[in-house]
């Protein structure tokens, strides 16, 4: 089941609205998105063409990784955004931090990645989500290469883990 949400930047200045918002969310431990976030990136996937940008302006990208982009408000920094950029099965999505959105109650936590960069203070409550190492995430999405290394570059998206 889908629903449609909005959400915004800390200054307003970027703003979004969405359709076809899943009810999952998943949670990225990489050394990247910890950097990126100051915290793990709490992500909800949504299909590119269901997210309208309002004050793009003030949207700043960077390509992060070989294969991904991330985007930011150029007025208060807030993180809008990552998006796969490399053709292929991990595009057409956008992954909106959780955090951003008007109202993110109601979602339910899917997956977690790079759980073994997980910091031991951290703790997630609820039960059968999917969970993966960096080595796992590795061996199992291509695009990150052969060498674990590789994988704290970027973030992997949600794929088949939801």
């Amino acid at each position: 089941m889908t629903r449609s949400a909005v959400g915004k930047c800390l200054c307003g200045d970027v703003r979004f609205e969405a359709q076809d918002v899943p009810e999952t969310f998943g949670v990225c431990h990489c050394e990247m998105c910890r950097r990126w976030t100051g915290s793990a990136l709490l992500e909800v996937s949504i299909p590119e063409q269901s997210v309208v940008w309002h004050g793009t302006e003030h949207i700043a990208t960077r390509q992060t990784s070989e294969w991904a982009e991330r985007g930011w408000c150029r007025n208060c920094g807030t993180g809008l955004f990552y998006r796969v950029t490399m053709a292929g099965e991990w595009s057409g999505s956008v992954d909106i931090p959780l955090g951003i959105f008007d109202d993110p109650s109601g979602f339910v936590m899917s997956h977690e990645i790079y759980i073994d960069f997980k910091p031991d203070s951290f703790a997630y409550g609820g039960e059968g989500r999917k969970q993966l190492t960096r080595q796992q995430c590795v061996e199992k999405f291509s695009l990150l290469g052969n060498d674990p290394a590789d994988a704290s570059r970027g973030r992997i998206d949600q794929g088949e883990t939801t």
